[in-house]
């Protein structure tokens, strides 16, 4: 049993953090909502201020939005890393650049800390069934400490690498993809509308066939129900892509499909989509074409 602490509530972190007190470790939450510290509470959390257990405490997982999140809530003037012990472990799950990665894993080693480059996928579902595939990067010390809470939250760690970074570049890969496949989606399930073949054949076709993807079979549901409430938003997609953009660029590789991705959720997002399912890309197409899609219930 360990002392964790976590912070970020999301539709991601909640369900690590619910795994995390199910596995038996003692847990506190923190999130600007303060309705999710109470509900995570309720659900067998401690209770009290993370910040005012921060001492005790053997790994802090952080499930935030992004880089500038991941730095302000560690190493802001009101950041929690200055209240943890010698030898704690961090587990940064956030979407970041590589070498943001690697420039915390020096902050916090050089106060003393382990660090563990852990960004997750999975989505929602596979966070709350302790399912998450997890792309880590770090010292063997960090991997050891973090172990514990590594377990309660994941099916599957693929360790990338001995210092922070590799796991970043991963995941930033893994992000190429999994954007492409869905704009290629919402393509596809729009142009097959066109050619007067409903959403509800198009899945029944396409994902017993070679087009398939796990992308496609996930949310192509979304657009038959007419449901977007929002798994993963239009906006995560803004930045998640931007980021593998920036890393690209500075490589010097070119990657015109992602920079196509790009382009349409910030285009979806301009419109008024960013709230809603990573699905909704679909209408940005049929509103092109002139398509009606399926309403919800």
């Amino acid at each position: 049993m360990q002392k964790i602490g976590i912070i970020g509530l999301g539709s991601m972190g909640y369900g690590m953090a619910r795994n995390l007190i199910k596995a038996g470790h003692q847990v506190w939450g923190h999130d600007i909502n303060p309705d999710a510290v109470a509900r995570l509470v309720a659900d067998g959390a401690q209770a009290g201020a993370l910040l005012d257990h921060a001492e005790a405490l053997d790994a802090l997982v952080v499930v935030v939005l992004n880089a500038a999140q991941t730095e302000a809530v560690l190493f802001d003037p009101e950041g929690v890393a200055a209240a943890l012990q010698q030898n704690t472990v961090i587990l940064s799950c956030a979407t970041i650049p590589p070498a943001f990665a690697a420039e915390m894993e020096a902050r916090a080693e050089s106060a003393g800390l382990l660090y563990l480059d852990a960004p997750i996928s999975g989505g929602a579902i596979k966070a709350a069934s302790g399912e998450l595939t997890i792309m880590a990067s770090g010292r063997k010390a960090a991997f050891d400490a973090a172990k514990p809470a590594l377990d309660a939250i994941s099916a599957k760690v693929f360790e990338m690498g001995d210092r922070a970074g590799a796991g970043s570049a991963m995941k930033a890969t893994n992000q190429m993809l999994a954007g492409i496949h869905i704009a290629s989606m919402a393509e596809a399930i729009t142009f097959a509308l066109a050619q007067g073949i409903s959403p509800e054949r198009f899945l029944e076709v396409v994902s017993q066939s070679a087009g398939t993807s796990w992308m496609l079979e996930n949310r192509a549901p979304h657009i038959i129900e007419g449901d977007y409430t929002p798994r993963s938003t239009i906006n995560i997609w803004p930045k998640d892509l931007g980021i593998v953009m920036d890393i690209a660029q500075n490589s010097g590789f070119s990657a015109p499909i992602t920079e196509a991705a790009l382009a349409l959720f910030k285009e979806a997002a301009a419109q008024g989509l960013g709230a809603e399912d990573d699905a909704a890309l679909a209408k940005l197409y049929a509103k092109a074409a002139g398509l009606t899609l399926p309403k919800g219930q």
